[in-house]
């Protein structure tokens, strides 16, 4: 019995427990804080070779902290978003209407002809001007494509290979964040009433 009880402790491996480090006390909120502070979105690249690289961080320590602090802005009137550019602090969007009253300058309205273009491109692109008119059935103005191209929302990515050479058009990293997307992929699957429903909501901000 003695024997077999001692094989058994032996069988016990003697290897400490890995134990996963804790980030140090206030990383999180040096990371709020540099959100806060800085006037553009950041990446963990960014904090992590700025306010954090004293300590050492891995990209997977920083990015879990950053969902820590999207969660415990959940319930709050300002949240954290996650776009293209990075991370930042926006306003809640159920709140843009009554907020909106602190300035008397109202944001531009986009015309219904910008607002079709814009969406063409983005959900076919890359996609040229003379494709763009064949698909709306009418001209785009040089105004139009010159205030999408203003706004950064839209930029040249290229030549089509015909007579010609006419510009091929596709979305920018810009338009991502304004729209508060991280990848194309999570633009809403295109039909006519979502595409109906997209542009009323755009001509209302």
């Amino acid at each position: 019995m003695v024997n077999e009880a001692q094989s058994d402790l032996n069988e016990v491996s003697t290897e400490p427990e890995m134990v996963v480090p804790k980030s140090p006390k206030g990383t999180k909120q040096l990371i709020e804080a540099a959100l806060f502070a800085f006037d553009k979105p950041m990446t963990v690249k960014m904090l992590k070779d700025s306010v954090l690289s004293h300590l050492k961080l891995s990209s997977k320590e920083i990015k879990a902290l950053l969902d820590e602090l999207t969660s415990d802005y959940q319930e709050r009137g300002i949240v954290l978003r996650e776009t293209a550019k990075g991370f930042t602090f926006i306003t809640d969007e159920s709140l843009s209407e009554p907020l909106s009253r602190l300035w008397q300058e109202k944001s531009p309205r986009y015309s219904r002809a910008l607002l079709e273009t814009l969406a063409l491109i983005a959900y076919k692109q890359p996609i040229t001007r003379g494709e763009i008119e064949h698909l709306r059935g009418v001209a785009v103005s040089s105004n139009i494509m010159k205030t999408l191209m203003e706004r950064e929302w839209v930029k040249v990515v290229g030549q089509k290979d015909i007579a010609g050479k006419p510009s091929i058009y596709g979305t920018t990293k810009e338009f991502l964040h304004y729209f508060g997307l991280t990848s194309l992929a999570q633009l809403p699957e295109l039909t006519e009433s979502k595409l109906e429903m997209a542009l009323s909501e755009l001509e209302q901000q």
